[in-house]
């Protein structure tokens, strides 16, 4: 069963020589997995293995549906595909008034194409400087609380009735708790809100509104080394607090931007290990789901020499992993990019000593790293995952 494209998928479509593909429905979307791949060794499993992915032009040279090598490696390995910027509100929503989905109609025509699952990251930003500017110099006006629910509910409901069913997991909010201290950032948005609490509550009442059908998820990057106590302590008060007032929120987004601590693996894992895993178990005691939505490897405190560094970056993935595998609350597993040379960490923090970061499973020149090799062997490792549905976790189709 197939449906009509719209004018946007076709122009995108046909901008990738893809014009003559139908879309196929969400019910209907097949592929063919490739043995071998990331995509089957998830499988294996359970789960699904995916990635971020980014708008191009045709012929436009980043990790884009549009650079070939780029769509190849995407298509060979990965199930399930994230946009990585291009439906935030930044990109989404120039001005109270007015939306733009011309990019992320592209990148949704070319994975139904392909016949890719699709996550929407994110509806909510919450933190001030990730919010659009007008956002945070917007009149609110004499009803200060009722013109910011109305805002915000226009937004999630706008999204997520343009993409329907297409979209089956939402990180609705992304990284509200502030690292620092555990506490709620405030925007303008929460403030004319009466508040963070109310604000990130109605967004995921909102968005079950408007999306009864996706898994819902907040999404935030404390992670296992040290220092991240207060964030991950004031996720768990968020989560609480979620379900003694009843919000709708299925899973929490563990992003794991993981971060190397030196060569010694085992004896770095043994210190990390204990705090982590009672975290997991606060989580998944609460009856919330894990998704791993972001992985990847800043490769810190290694040599620059790249063979033991990414023998280390591939130990420290797979001890991860092996870690993570052990809930089987944990379903889709994606990369925040599947190559070196498109990463976003080179820009965000280059190593000290100039050497490129090398934080995927692939390198700049598309070929396999040790990194690619543990997710296979923690996948392989890992047992067979009941089959279960995202949002409520009762026994039903992944």
């Amino acid at each position: 069963m197939t449906r009509p494209l719209t004018r946007r998928e076709t122009l995108a479509l046909a901008g990738l020589g893809l014009a003559g593909l139908a879309l196929p429905t969400p019910a209907s979307a097949t592929r063919t997995v490739a043995p071998g791949s990331l995509e089957a060794a998830a499988a294996r499993t359970g789960r699904r293995f995916g990635s971020a992915f980014a708008w191009g032009p045709p012929g436009h040279d980043g990790g884009t549906f549009a650079n070939p090598s780029y769509a190849a490696l995407l298509e060979s390995e990965c199930a399930i595909l994230v946009p990585e910027n291009e439906m935030k509100w930044q990109a989404l929503r120039p001005t109270p008034d007015r939306f733009d989905f011309d990019r992320f109609d592209a990148m949704m025509a070319y994975a139904q194409a392909k016949g890719f699952a699709v996550r929407g990251h994110n509806l909510l930003w919450h933190q001030p400087k990730w919010m659009p500017r007008w956002e945070e110099s917007y009149n609110f006006g004499t009803r200060p609380a009722s013109e910011a629910a109305r805002l915000l509910s226009q937004h999630i409901d706008t999204v997520c009735t343009r993409y329907g069913t297409r979209i089956e997991s939402y990180d609705v909010v992304n990284e509200a708790v502030n690292p620092a201290d555990g506490t709620l950032y405030e925007t303008a948005l929460s403030r004319a809100m009466g508040g963070a609490t109310a604000t990130l509550d109605h967004a995921f009442r909102a968005a079950r509104a408007s999306a009864p059908h996706a898994q819902l998820v907040y999404n935030d990057y404390m992670s296992w080394e040290p220092g991240n106590a207060a964030h991950r302590a004031g996720v768990l008060r968020l989560l609480e607090g979620f379900r003694a007032r009843g919000v709708p929120v299925d899973a929490l987004g563990v992003q794991s931007h993981i971060i190397t601590q030196g060569p010694d693996t085992a004896r770095i894992v043994g210190q990390l290990q204990p705090d982590w895993s009672r975290f997991l178990n606060a989580v998944t005691a609460m009856g919330y789901r894990l998704v791993i939505t972001e992985l990847d490897v800043r490769d810190n405190a290694l040599p620059a020499d790249p063979s033991p560094r990414d023998r280390a970056v591939a130990d420290f993935t797979r001890a991860y992993l092996d870690v993570m595998l052990d809930y089987p609350q944990l379903g889709d597993i994606l990369v925040w990019g599947m190559a070196d040379r498109y990463s976003w960490i080179e820009g965000f923090e280059p190593r000290p000593d100039k050497a490129p970061r090398r934080p995927c499973p692939y390198d700049r020149a598309f070929t396999a790293k040790p990194m690619r090799t543990a997710i296979v062997d923690a996948l392989s490792g890992a047992p067979a995952r009941t089959h279960v549905n995202r949002r409520s976790g009762s026994n039903a189709r992944l």
